[in-house]
């Protein structure tokens, strides 16, 4: 049986760290403070509710539980239209409670496709993920880590030169090889 949060395990020590995607990651996971919720949900109002609801409870833990987390969209959303109506959704939303000055969603999508971009261009997966999810990151967190690294502004630059030098065929595999992960 494959399991939504060991398949993005995978994928975020794999991926993410392996590839050193985000060089902020490996410290929240090595010190077990990601939080990993499943939506079972398949329709897009109910995936918005419950994403809302996680951001409620989400805001009210300290970063000690919970530096970052990742709401994993197990069987909805698999439209990437779809998936960016909710996040464009729960972006309004935060905005709205004022909390976008203490959290803020970053988005990942099996099809992800940057605007501009072929389907196929190895760059969209910088934000290519096993499930549809929603990366839950909180501001304070983020512009902490953002003074400790130098030029963090090349990081997406550097990103997208390596994933295109792995070409498709190398990216594709190492998603694949999580999403095929047993448990």
């Amino acid at each position: 049986m494959k399991d939504p949060v060991e398949q993005t395990r995978c994928w975020v020590k794999e991926v993410v760290i392996g590839l050193n995607l985000c060089p902020f990651a490996k410290t929240t996971f090595e010190a077990g403070t990601i939080r990993y919720q499943t939506c079972n949900a398949a329709a897009g109002d109910a995936v918005y509710a419950e994403l809302i609801e996680e951001l409620a409870v989400f805001a009210l833990l300290s970063p000690e539980e919970a530096e970052t987390g990742l709401f994993i969209i197990s069987t909805g959303l698999m439209d990437f239209g779809d998936y960016l109506d909710v996040l464009e959704d729960a972006q309004a939303a935060l905005e709205e409670a004022g909390l976008d000055d203490m959290l803020q969603l970053a988005s990942f999508h099996p099809d992800y496709c940057f605007e501009g971009l072929e389907d196929d261009d190895p760059a969209n997966y910088t934000n290519r993920s096993p499930y549809p999810m929603f990366h839950l990151i909180r501001q304070d967190g983020l512009a902490a880590a953002l003074e400790t690294w130098p030029e963090p502004e090349s990081i997406p630059e550097r990103n997208v030169a390596l994933l295109r030098e792995m070409g498709l065929s190398g990216v594709q595999e190492l998603l694949r090889n999580c999403r095929q992960k047993q448990v």
